[in-house]
Order: C-alpha cells, then structure tokens, then sequence
C-alpha cells in the first residue's frame, strides 16, 4: 500500500488531456439529472400511467445498451478522439430533437429524441471511462476514475437545478388538483404550453453541447495504443468472458444503475405518498422533494470525495462491500417507516451510491489489457440498460393497485415503499460482489 500512496493519480504531462476528458462527466451527469424528473413531468402533461411515463427511461437507458458495443467496435479502428466528437455530435442532435417533439405531442417521439441523445452517450462513456483509466499507473487506475467521476455530481446538481426552476416550476398541470377534469380546450392549451416548458432546457443543452464538441476539435488529444498486432474480436470476447471478475462487474454495474435510478427517480413518488397520508394535517406542508433531491446529490458529491480518498488506504472491493451494506440498511429503512424519516433514508442511499460506478468499473477492467479495455468499457456501459428495466419493473410494482402511489400495501407497507424492494436485492449483491473480489484478488496482495 506504501508504494501507491508515491504514484500520482494524474501526472503533470496528462493534466490537460484528464481535465478535457473529466469534463464530459459533468455533461452526462447533467443529462441523467434532467432526465430523471420528466419521468413525473410527462405522466402529469400527456397524462400517463407510472408503467407508461418509466419509458422515459427506457428510451434514456436503452440507448446506451444498443449503443455501446457498436462504439468500442469504432474506437478498435480509430481513436478516443473520433468517439468522443461523435458522441458530442449525436448527443446534441437528440437534444435538438425535443424541438420538433414538442410540436408534434407526441411522446414516442420524445422517447425517440431521448433514445438518439443517448447514442451519443453511450460513445463518452465507452470512451472516457478507460481512457482515464489508461492516463497513468494501474495501481492508482480506480482512484484515477473516481475522482474524474467526482465531477458527474456537478452535472447532476446542474441537472437537478434546471429541472426544478426551468421545469417543475413552470409547469400549469402540476397546479392542478385533477388537471383530467378540465375541459379539452384548456387542457390542450396547457399541454402545449407544457410542453414547451419542457423542450426549452433540452435544445438550449444541444447547442451548448456543439460549442464542446467545436472545443474538441481544435484541441489535441492524446491517442494510447498498444504494441503489436490487435487481437480478433472474437478471442478478445473469449478472454472477457473467462473473466470471472469481469462477468461478475458487469452484473453489478447492471444492477448498480438500476438502484441509483430506482432510487433518484421515485423519490418523487415516495414524497408523494406521505404528503397524501397527511393531506388531512393541520398545519402540513407540502414536501419540497427537489430540495430532498438536492441534498441527495450533495451527499453523492461528498461521498465520491470521501471514497476517493479512503480507496488510499482501503482496498476497492472492500470499500464496495462496506458502502453496498450501508446503502441495503437506508433502503431497509425506507422500506419500512412510512414517514419523513423514511425519506431521509431515501436521501441517505446516495451517499453510499457514490462510489459505487467507478469503483465496479475499475475493479472490472484494471487486470485487462488496452485492447479487452476497450471492448470490455462497452460492456459495462451496456449494463446501463439497468437503468431502463429496472425502473420499469418498479412502476409496475407502485401501480399494483391503481395509477397513485399508495393505492395498496404490500407486507404491511404503501405499494411505492415496499417497490424499494429491488433496490435492496440489488445493493445485497454488490456487496457480495465486493466482498467476493476483496478475498479472491484483494487480500493476497495486500
């Protein structure tokens, strides 16, 4: 552990190509963030179920399943460079797509502007994530990650911030008590006007989008590559799958995403629920969820600075199990107090989360060369795809007794606190997972 602590993290000649590269962490993260809300946002406007609005992030999530593999086969032919510029390039049209989107009011083709915004990153993230890993030492690879991935809560924050003052604010159908009362007239009007509220944040982000993706372009980039001839396709899949550390990675990182959206975006739900169990109150004030949603991201922000650091003198698997164990313990609380309190453990979730993309990324592809990293980075961008099903799983779970948020129970609990029964299953796993790499890998070489 001695030696590692000598090694820097990013050396001197790298710093400007690592600041380059951790910036579109940020813009990922702001598209995440923006995201996740418009989920609540669209069910209200288009009127839709809990199942229905979820393909939100079906299509968001989706994408970078379809995406991913196809980009790590582009960037085995030409550089990080090229993949980047085309996922700046795809990531602004699908932005600039809500505008016609808007026109039409149609949801399938905000689905499909979301699906496209994607593509594009789906290219980033199979291209930044292992070129950070690649700008210095293996020993100091997870931490290198972690503390570009320090900067996705900026994104987030952003995201969050936009969605809450440029959206949710804005909204006339979230004013109302029962917007499908109105007559078709008004309630057209506002959907138009909706709508538009809801486009603005999403073409404003595309054209900020072209201004990086020119920023790009005229910067140079450094391009690793490995001696010798490249290996075919097929031997460098055969080599991944007899990796069981791999495998393994990328079922957590599946499972991973689909906790923190569970988490992020049914949160509004969760407040929903108790804000309708004491409508009766006296004196009860309506929850301010974005405020909640905040503090989660500012927990997830300190939690990837505090993980960064204790990965100094902590192994990464089992740091992962220690954070993974934590987090089942807020969601265990959240699943059982039907209170404020239990929203509280809902905001508590993120700080354990934050580590965890990084730190399952790392672990999956440090013992990997350069070319099974390129390849191998698209897998567990593809396990992304848990953010698309497993949300979709949990809406089915909430609309168990109608299209509210407690409209039942399930064991004793509101039908929206006991769907936080997926993201338990899930973090029980990772923590096995870390546990199972920190015996088998870790501790023989500590």
């Amino acid at each position: 552990m001695n030696t590692t602590q000598k090694i820097p993290v990013v050396s001197k000649k790298v710093l400007i190509p690592f600041i380059l590269v951790t910036s579109l962490f940020a813009l990922w993260g702001f598209a995440n963030a923006v995201t996740d809300p418009m989920v609540n946002a669209f069910k209200k406007v288009l009127e839709l179920t809990n199942t229905q609005a979820s393909w939100v992030q079906m299509a968001f999530y989706g994408g970078y399943f379809c995406m991913a593999l196809p980009a790590a086969m582009f960037m085995r032919k030409y550089s990080y460079k090229v993949g980047v510029l085309i996922g700046l390039g795809l990531y602004a049209g699908g932005a600039l797509l809500f505008y016609p989107a808007a026109i039409t009011e149609q949801f399938w083709f905000f689905c499909l502007a979301l699906y496209v915004l994607t593509f594009g990153l789906a290219f980033l993230e199979t291209a930044a994530n292992p070129y950070i890993l690649a700008m210095g030492a293996k020993e100091t690879a997870t931490q290198r990650l972690n503390l570009a991935q320090s900067v996705n809560p900026i994104g987030l924050t952003a995201g969050l911030l936009v969605a809450k003052y440029f959206v949710y604010d804005k909204l006339q159908s979230d004013d109302i008590a029962d917007f499908s009362a109105l007559d078709d007239a008004k309630r057209a009007m506002i959907k138009v006007a909706d709508l538009a509220v809801i486009r603005d944040p999403y073409v404003v982000l595309g054209l900020v989008i072209l201004a990086v993706f020119v920023l790009f372009l005229v910067n140079k980039m450094p391009q690793s590559k490995e001696d010798g001839v490249m290996p075919s396709l097929g031997e460098t899949f055969k080599k991944l799958t007899a990796n069981s550390k791999y495998v393994l990675g990328v079922v957590a990182q599946i499972l991973y995403v689909g906790a923190q959206i569970m988490t992020w975006t049914y949160i509004y739900q969760y407040a929903e629920a108790i804000d309708l169990a004491n409508i009766n109150v006296a004196g009860y004030e309506k929850i301010d969820v974005f405020a909640y949603q905040f503090v989660a991201f500012v927990l997830f922000t300190v939690g990837r600075i505090v993980g960064t650091a204790m990965l100094r003198i902590m192994s990464p698997g089992k740091l992962l199990m220690t954070f993974a164990l934590l987090a089942g313990a807020f969601v265990a609380g959240a699943i059982f107090i039907e209170s404020i309190v239990g929203l509280y453990c809902v905001v508590g979730i993120s700080f354990c989360m934050s580590l965890m993309f990084p730190t399952i990324y790392g672990i999956a592809l440090n013992d990997l060369t350069e070319e099974q990293s390129k390849v191998g980075s698209a897998g567990l961008v593809m396990a992304i795809v848990g953010g698309a099903l497993l949300p979709m799983l949990q809406g089915m779970i909430i609309d168990a007794g109608g299209s509210g948020v407690a409209d039942t129970k399930i064991m004793g609990v509101a039908e929206v606190n006991f769907s936080f029964i997926l993201p338990l299953v899930c973090f029980c796993y990772i923590a096995w997972y870390g546990m199972h790499v920190f015996k088998k890998h870790e501790s023989k070489t500590v």
